[in-house]
């Protein structure tokens, strides 16, 4: 959902020993960070997230639809958020259309881009999958450039050029309608055009991974069906649980699996509960109806937000962003989850796995396994 950014134009330390040392003991097992004083977390927790590469597969560096926060200085508490956070993997990534799309996402590559190579002791580029080890190793935060949206594929020829600029992941449309395919919440779902379809063969040919998240449900079977290999959902959920046009049905996650295909689990309140109050316990029913379906191989997270969620943006940009999407979209008050809305999240979602008996195989799966076998697979 996290993909506004003007639609219509343009560490946490790798081994467990040191995250015992940046989360004191403050009780039998139970750790607390400095930055998130009001949070314990158990010992088992904190050294789960150590020791796995944890990715999250829609996770913008920063919710800020003026598109100026890339040109600004970072601010320290900022870093500190990031540093602490536990996540390696960053798959950032907008929603971005209309007749200037090549080059608003031109831009956008550039701008953040730029933003990472000048905090460069926080971030790294991700372009191979090693790449996303060698920053777990290092305690940075690798960043996955992608897309929510394709039209700035103008020709086949364009994938190469965009991979060439540093874009590892493209969904395939954003909510509407455009060249390759039907978006969630156009009223007819005509499925993968002949031109979607081309672009899928030149993507999996170049190596860069195609989403469906937004896609309509005859798209997103579709574009399953039509690639040779597996692709992802990178952000969104199920609805067996909800009743939403951008969650996905079981017949779509099956078919996802059956070829390989991971499907992230978002952190967005209506893509997960009809109704409020919406807890990380409901987010992780999701995880645990993919997991039930079609096996803990095929389950992640993205989680759609960045480190602190949507709800305390600015008010102006909040009601601007609600405002740019149609009605079918039934936002609420709140649109992030109680428990999932702070940098340390991921501390509490592995809390919620511990607590429903999930194992550490499992967990450490969940966390980024999956997503890093399905980018090694990918990626050329």
């Amino acid at each position: 959902m996290s993909g506004f950014s003007r639609m219509t134009r343009r560490n946490f330390v790798a081994k467990s020993t040191g995250a015992a040392l940046a989360a004191p003991m403050i009780g039998r097992s139970a750790y607390a960070f400095t930055a998130a004083p009001d949070r314990v977390y158990s010992r088992r927790a904190v050294d789960l997230v150590a020791a796995s590469l944890v990715i999250d597969m829609l996770a913008p560096l920063k919710i800020d639809i003026s598109d100026s926060y890339y040109t600004r200085e970072m601010p320290a508490g900022d870093k500190d958020e990031f540093r602490g956070c536990g996540i390696t993997g960053f798959h950032n990534a907008w929603g971005i259309g209309g007749p200037d799309a090549y080059q608003d996402v031109l831009a956008n590559f550039a701008g953040w881009q730029g933003f990472a190579a000048r905090n460069a002791d926080i971030f790294s580029a991700a372009g191979k999958v090693g790449d996303l080890d060698a920053a777990k190793a290092d305690g940075k935060c690798c960043v996955i450039m992608g897309i929510q949206n394709s039209e700035h594929f103008r020709s086949v020829e364009d994938v190469a050029f965009f991979h060439g600029l540093g874009q590892r992941v493209s969904q395939l449309t954003y909510n509407a309608q455009n060249l390759l395919g039907s978006g969630s919440t156009e009223r007819v779902d005509g499925g993968v055009t002949d031109f979607g379809a081309a672009i899928i063969a030149e993507m999996e040919k170049t190596g860069m991974l195609v989403d469906t998240s937004h896609c309509g449900d005859r798209t997103t079977l579709d574009a399953i069906d039509i690639a040779s290999g597996p692709i992802a959902i990178t952000h969104s959920n199920c609805r067996a649980l909800v009743d939403h046009p951008r969650v996905k049905t079981d017949e779509a996650i099956r078919a996802l699996a059956a070829k390989g295909g991971v499907m992230g689990i978002s952190g967005v309140s209506m893509f997960i509960k009809d109704r409020d109050p919406t807890t990380i316990g409901d987010l992780v029913d999701h995880i645990d109806h993919v997991r039930d379906l079609v096996g803990i191989d095929h389950v992640g997270i993205g989680s759609d937000a960045d480190l602190n969620g949507y709800d305390d943006m600015p008010p102006d940009q909040y009601a601007a962003l609600k405002a740019s999407y149609k009605g079918s979209y039934a936002f609420r008050d709140k649109i992030d989850v109680a428990g999932f809305d702070h940098p340390k999240k991921i501390f509490d979602l592995t809390e919620e796995l511990i607590r429903r008996n999930y194992t550490d195989e499992h967990i450490a799966l969940v966390l980024g396994g999956n997503f890093r076998r399905l980018l090694a697979t990918v990626w050329r």
